[in-house]
């Protein structure tokens, strides 16, 4: 009984806080990062997030790439009567029985640099009236033209300079939220070992202070110890009681929350293994700061948000003043009575065409447009600048804390010895009558207040380990970048 409580402590250090069975599900806080990286719902979540970015991003490549399309009216059947205007200016309704159908083919390819439009184009129209038995064809054999906005925004040189910060973003947006996961769910992990050791000291308690009673009584029997110290050691037995009862309360919503949110299913016993104590890693503000504008989405971002503000000024001083397309438009066209004779000596077709707006009287509505972006863009300027400082002052605090805990850490880890070392002596010096139980309570409390920080101590090292992952998205145990398939 001499070294119980020491055996018991070193049991903790090396194996996890429960029982052993057939029936227990040993895992360690690594193994739990995993499970929640495949299957939480926040893990999920963060995959469909990837899957709609990765096609939005699609979509965006596709404006870009040559279009080809097939449109038409098969059939145009119709039987009506339908006004037809007369020589004389007059009004008759006629009777109309007749098939228009049309088929065309169309390709159109986007000039970045200009914002214009080149295509391309076919057609053929069949026309057959039913009550006269006749058949029509027209068509355009081919036609090339080009339609030039002037003096307009031109969208396509913006959407190629942001849509590609968006989807690099998204993809370490990707990153961040696998290690925001693991931050969260090692808050989760560190609930049930803490739930699991406050259990295990609550039992081990309980059964310690029913041994020192035993002896207790055995020494008021013999006249060496008062009533009140008796009375005081059947209280804390009850103490120890309860806090057995609230203990496993405690590790059952812990254990709970831990199994819904890793999406472990099943009925089995889960027993945690304490996480070591140290990592081999070498951590520098410099270093975590050139990384994190490297790899984080917040970086990209900053680029990002300042390129949309001068995009807007661009719009709006596009949507000011002179608006003009410019349209020009070459082929051939013919009809007949056949398919062939429509491309049988087809005629020129031509057209030239610019369509212009310019506003004579707006109020100074679109000088407000061009001034009001140019506030936001400057606005956004400021806030960009404000961000990055924001964002360089949370990594050195978070490298900061990081170091600090490691070596508090260590302290507590201390502590935690000399307090187990001390209890062993106190109950000792109690069973030899040398101690008052004052003060065995005292060294009892300390005792168990010390293991509790130090889980507390591993809880704040560990959550500074992968809040420095997730600011950074670099892994400084391997010396290289975080990334996920």
């Amino acid at each position: 009984m001499k070294y119980l409580y020491l055996i018991i402590f070193t049991f903790f250090s090396t194996t996890a806080f429960c029982s052993s069975g057939a029936d227990t599900l040993r895992l360690s806080l690594q193994q739990v990062v995993e499970l929640a990286k495949k299957n939480s719902i926040a893990a999920k979540q963060a995959i469909t997030v990837r899957e709609t970015k990765y096609w939005q991003w699609r979509t965006f490549r596709s404006n870009y790439q040559p279009q080809l399309s097939l449109s038409g009216t098969l059939p145009g059947y119709s039987k009506t009567y339908t006004q037809v205007l007369q020589p004389n200016g007059s009004i008759l309704f006629q009777p109309i029985h007749n098939d228009n159908s049309s088929l065309q083919l169309d390709f159109s390819q986007t000039i970045t640099a200009t914002g214009g439009t080149v295509y391309g184009t076919t057609q053929m129209q069949r026309f057959y009236d039913f009550d006269r038995d006749n058949v029509l064809y027209n068509g355009v054999p081919y036609a090339i033209g080009y339609s030039q906005p002037l003096f307009q925004f031109n969208s396509l040189k913006w959407d190629k300079k942001i849509e590609p910060l968006k989807y690099n973003e998204s993809k370490q947006a990707y990153i961040e939220s696998q290690e925001q996961i693991a931050y969260t769910v090692s808050g989760y992990f560190f609930d049930l070992l803490l739930a699991q050791v406050n259990l295990q000291i609550a039992e081990t308690n309980y059964t310690n202070t029913q041994k020192i009673l035993k002896i207790a009584k055995l020494k008021f029997d013999l006249g060496k110890v008062s009533k009140n110290e008796i009375l005081q050691l059947q209280l804390e037995q009850l103490n120890a009681q309860k806090a057995v009862g609230t203990a496993k309360r405690d590790m059952e919503i812990a254990t709970l929350n831990l199994r819904s949110y890793t999406g472990v299913e099943g009925d089995d016993k889960i027993a945690l293994e304490i996480p070591g104590s140290s990592i081999n890693m070498n951590v520098s503000a410099d270093k975590v700061l050139t990384e994190a504008f490297a790899n984080r989405s917040d970086a990209i971002a900053f680029v990002r948000r300042l390129a949309e503000a001068k995009r807007d000024v661009a719009k709006a001083k596009g949507q000011s003043g002179l608006v003009a397309t410019l349209t020009a438009n070459l082929g051939f066209s013919n009809s007949a009575q056949n398919v062939f004779d429509v491309y049988k000596s087809p005629q020129n077709q031509q057209l030239l065409e610019l369509k212009f707006s310019i506003p004579v009287m707006d109020w100074g509505r679109s000088k407000s447009r061009v001034k009001t972006a140019q506030a936001n863009e400057q606005f956004t300027e400021y806030a960009v600048e404000q961000d990055k400082q924001t964002f360089k002052q949370q990594i050195v605090t978070q490298v900061t804390l990081f170091n600090m805990m490691k070596d508090q850490l260590v302290f507590t880890a201390q502590a935690d010895s000399i307090a187990s070392e001390k209890y062993q002596i106190a109950r000792e010096r109690y069973v030899l009558g040398d101690l008052s139980i004052t003060d065995l309570s005292i060294a009892f409390e300390e005792n168990d207040r010390a293991k509790r920080d130090y889980v507390a101590a591993l809880r704040d090292f560990w959550g500074a380990y992968y809040q420095l992952r997730y600011l950074s998205l670099y892994d400084f145990e391997k010396n290289q970048k975080i990334t996920y398939k």
